[in-house]
């Protein structure tokens, strides 16, 4: 159990170099979204709703994963402060 808690807290705890890939991440997950659509629709003439893969992923889980990652950190150091 001890193996499991260590790879959560190493998966969880932000740190600046975690929290500039996942803007990084966020940024390209939103340009791939709009260039795919954008091929799809300008070049290949195909009429669709929405590329949805790359949206979900900018729009869901990487915010999702940033505020959980936030809470798990803050309650991480306050529990050290005590």
């Amino acid at each position: 159990m001890k193996k499991r808690k260590n790879k959560l807290a190493e998966f969880f705890t932000l740190s600046w170099k975690k929290t500039a890939i996942v803007l990084m991440i966020w940024i390209g997950a939103v340009f791939f979204h709009n260039m795919i659509y954008a091929f799809i629709v300008g070049v290949l003439k195909i009429e669709i709703i929405d590329e949805p893969f790359f949206f979900i992923i900018a729009v869901i889980i990487i915010p999702a994963y940033f505020i959980i990652s936030i809470i798990y950190t803050l309650i991480k150091k306050l529990r050290r402060r005590k």
